[in-house]
């Protein structure tokens, strides 16, 4: 902001425009004791936004579950890191981009996934997988498709470019997405447990150093934008979305892991959400330390930038260090190597103030901990949401034939072969992807061993709409379910937590009741919450997304000889895992045949998932297992009809006669369910042990031939089901534009 235009406004005016309020306005000036200059303005306020100070939502978070023995390192640094044995850490995060994908898809996509893949090397790991949870509008928005085109893009831009393979992710559509699509990204990595960063500072007269590209004026108040709804006014914030250079990043990757090798880095800070202020803030601030900051020093790809600009800008692939004294000029050849600016731009000081110094004068001068580690926090109203009703099978009518209705469904949105999306992503860079896209969780070799990273995300939004502490729940179990698909041993989460104005009490109620479901899932399944992001204000003028509380989860495969697919094979029996009741309440077919987007979620029952789920991953250890998949979108129709796609083959179901309508049983979404192709042989045993340990087990019938039957009847072909699963996404695509794509 230029000096002429904030003289024409008075401070508050400009503080609301900031997006603080008038009680955070008197709180800055008590804590200055004088009123702030401009560049001090702005730095509260990027400080104090929902999207770097968690002012609406710390409250909550701290009931999360975040230690377990394998925990190295819980929320509160750049991301969270468990142990993986063989003197080996997993360090991964997920983190939002939400509102800058829909003002601009590509780079708001793009700088995403640069963002998050940031915040993993930056703890010492090489990143080795992304992943990336996408939630668009209706189909027939006029939006829709050109936001699908520039996201998967920008996702695939960048990380194809930087050399990071993405393994798997979620895409769905929903009309509550309209105006807000959502844009989650995770990366993993992997790194020696001895070498290990961290962003708190130490060591008064270390030198701060500043990495990586010029600073420009792109992303100025990007934090303060993601921490605000839309209304009208969506295209004026695209200044506020950042640029990404993925080949930088490639650079800047190699050149930090370079010097992470010698001992020269005290702390370290990649420059994300509010750029050169939250990173200098938060490395002094969790040391107790103050810092003087020579503006004039930091590298510039603009002339004329003012202290204001050089402060708030999110341009990317930037990183602030602390180094140990005497090391800057190895530092220094390291990074010039790489071409790559190198800076010493300031000194840490044990005053606890931020000092900046630009064009010969102060250009702020602020205490540390207020900012950093003493922000608002806020207590938000909230009320509990209504319990929606439970949903009766008999209460259901059925609209198709199940043949018909497993077509509709294979061929709908949210089910449809992605593949059009993950085939533009290089999946097999690195040459240790084991297991692709497409399957329940993706799987990654531990580079140079015969061991694995099986990683996933998920979220259902219609179940958290209807009750979000069971949608939560069901997430965090969904999570489960999926690595242990594989016959990975979950270890632990990251979540991403989508939802509108917490200022609203009903947004707010299902926030908290989000993070009690969560909550509850993590603790009852022993895997843990170690990092995660919240994004609020995910609506346009009042109409919020449905609540989205996307998990991200990370296992280990202790054997890659010993893990599952989806896809069944000639002659293997089909062995259903857990019980069937039939539950259609906020199900799939529910909304698609029927028409009606109503009732409870089904119920999770969390020691029924855990002891199903220990069951069935002592069976995939065992080499007992040729196919799993676990149940869920679409109900049990669905997942046979998937795993026959996958193998190629068809299957023969029996469903003995039941008190459920049979539809019922075909497409209800019950959960802790899993199905097995096993050897035939086999079954009969595998039955008897599952009932010796009390878990819920069933031969439904028989993989072979070319079509997939339901007691001697109803004959699809599975060429066909195949067909028609894969057609429906490069279709849509290739259709005729919207105006604003053209």
């Amino acid at each position: 902001m230029s000096p002429s235009a904030a003289a024409a406004r008075t401070m508050p005016e400009i503080a609301r425009e900031f997006g603080l309020s008038d009680a955070e306005y008197a709180l800055s000036l008590s804590i200055l004791g004088r009123e702030p200059n401009i560049t001090e303005l702005g730095l509260f306020s990027v400080m104090w936004s929902e999207h770097c100070s968690y002012k609406s939502s710390k409250k909550w978070l701290r009931t999360l579950p975040t230690k377990a023995p394998w925990v190295v390192c819980g929320p509160g640094e750049n991301a969270g890191i468990v142990d993986i044995g063989g003197g080996q850490v997993a360090v991964f995060k997920m983190e939002s981009h939400n509102h800058p994908s829909y003002i601009e898809p590509y780079q708001g996509a793009a700088t995403g996934v640069g963002g998050i893949l940031r915040d993993v090397f930056t703890m010492g790991a090489r990143p080795v997988a992304n992943l990336n949870a996408l939630r668009f509008g209706s189909p027939d928005h006029a939006k829709t498709r050109h936001l699908v085109r520039g996201v998967v893009a920008g996702v695939g831009g960048y990380g194809n470019c930087v050399g990071v393979p993405t393994v798997g992710g979620e895409c769905t559509f929903h009309s509550s997405n309209n105006g807000n699509n959502l844009v989650n990204a995770m990366t993993v990595g992997i790194a020696d447990a001895d070498r290990v960063f961290y962003s708190r500072a130490a060591g008064p007269g270390n030198p701060v150093v500043y990495v990586g590209s010029k600073t420009g004026r792109d992303g100025i108040h990007g934090a303060t934008m993601a921490s605000a709804s839309f209304g009208g006014e969506v295209e004026a914030k695209r200044p506020t979305v950042q640029v990404g250079d993925p080949f930088t990043e490639k650079l800047l990757i190699e050149a930090c892991l370079e010097l992470m090798a010698t001992d020269a880095i005290v702390a370290i800070q990649d420059m994300g959400a509010a750029g050169l202020t939250s990173s200098s803030f938060e490395m002094a601030g969790k040391g107790g330390l103050g810092l003087e900051l020579d503006l004039d020093a930091v590298p510039q790809r603009e002339t004329g930038m003012s202290a204001y600009e050089i402060m708030l800008s999110e341009s990317q692939e930037r990183m602030l260090m602390v180094l140990r004294q005497g090391a800057e000029d190895a530092a220094r050849r390291i990074f010039e190597k790489w071409e790559l600016d190198f800076a010493v731009v300031g000194r840490l000081t044990e005053t606890g103030r931020l000092v900046l110094r630009h064009g010969g004068e102060i250009a702020a001068d602020m205490p540390i901990a207020p900012l950093a580690e003493a922000s608002p926090e806020y207590d938000r109203p909230w009320r509990a949401p209504a319990a929606a009703p439970m949903l009766a099978a008999d209460a259901v009518a059925e609209m198709l034939p199940p043949p018909d209705a497993l077509r509709k469904l294979l061929s709908c949105p949210d089910l449809a072969s992605k593949r059009w999306v993950w085939e533009q992503y290089d999946h097999m860079v690195m040459a240790d992807t084991v297991r692709r896209p497409g399957g329940d969780a993706a799987v990654v070799r531990i580079h140079g061993t015969d061991r694995g990273l099986a990683v996933t995300t998920d979220c259902t939004p219609r179940y958290c709409q209807a009750d979000p502490r069971t949608g939560a729940m069901q997430a965090v179990a969904e999570v489960w379910r999926n690595l242990t698909a594989v016959g990975a041993r979950p270890l632990a989460i990251t979540d991403c937590l989508n939802f509108g104005s917490p200022e609203r009490p009903e947004v707010m109620g299902q926030f908290v009741a989000g993070i009690q479901g969560i909550a509850d899932a993590c603790a009852a399944l022993d895997m843990p919450v170690v990092s995660g992001n919240v994004s609020f204000y995910n609506e346009t003028e009042g109409a919020a997304i449905q609540p989205t509380p996307q998990i991200g989860g990370v296992g280990l495969v202790d054997d890659l000889d010993r893990t599952a697919g989806m896809a069944i094979a000639d002659g293997d029996a089909l062995v259903l895992i857990g019980t069937t009741a039939g539950h259609l309440g906020a199900s799939l077919y529910l909304r698609e045949i029927v028409g009606r987007e109503e009732g409870a979620p089904p119920p999770v029952d969390l020691a029924a998932e855990r002891m199903h789920g220990d069951f069935v991953r002592r069976l995939i250890a065992g080499g007992r297992v040729d196919a799993c998949h676990d149940i869920s979108d679409g109900g049990l129709y669905v997942a046979v009809a998937e795993m026959a796609i996958a193998g190629g083959t068809g299957a023969a179901l029996h469903l003995e006669s039941e008190a459920l309508p049979l539809f019922a049983v075909l497409f209800g979404e019950d959960q802790g369910r899993y199905v097995l192709g096993v050897p035939a042989a086999t079954a009969a045993d595998l039955v008897a042990e599952a009932a010796t340990a009390g878990v819920p087990a069933r031969v439904i019938g028989r993989a072979g031939g070319g079509d997939l039957t339901v007691n001697g009847d109803w004959p699809i072909s599975v060429q066909e089901l195949a067909a028609v699963n894969e057609a429906w996404l490069p279709a849509y695509m290739s259709g005729q534009r919207p105006e604003e794509d053209r």
